[in-house]
């Protein structure tokens, strides 16, 4: 609004879906800017941070210590939540649950759980072990 344009890059459809539709038009025509506790508050942000790097990298690497499969299965599921079905939704589930089960990479993930140790998952898409 302060240039006298829109949001983009379906920033309209993304604002509604992340804080609703009268913050989501607050937002759009007052174009206001928020600060990070705010955009905590309103869900455009999950945290703060007196360090944001060192807080990004140390989530960066608890993810890559998880399955990869799962972790692509889990973002697939929920970037559709609540955009299909919930019968699609759940279909879709017991889909990438059943790929998941009992694939080397989540026995892996047990194994090393009650073997106390950090798994070393393989992931032929990116060319790793």
């Amino acid at each position: 609004m302060r240039w006298g344009l829109i949001p983009d890059m379906t920033g309209t459809h993304m604002l509604r879906r992340l804080v609703g539709l009268d913050v989501a038009k607050e937002l759009t025509w007052t174009g206001r800017m928020v600060e990070g506790t705010e955009a905590v508050q309103l869900g455009l942000a999950t945290r703060t941070s007196d360090d944001p790097v060192k807080a990004a990298l140390a989530l960066a690497a608890e993810l890559a210590g998880k399955n990869p499969h799962a972790i692509r299965a889990a973002k697939r599921l929920l970037n559709q939540a609540g955009l299909v079905s919930q019968e699609q939704q759940f279909l879709d589930e017991s889909r990438e649950m059943g790929g998941l089960i009992g694939s080397p990479n989540q026995v892996e993930a047990v194994s090393a759980f009650f073997e106390k140790r950090d798994p070393v998952f393989t992931d032929p898409d990116l060319g790793g072990p």
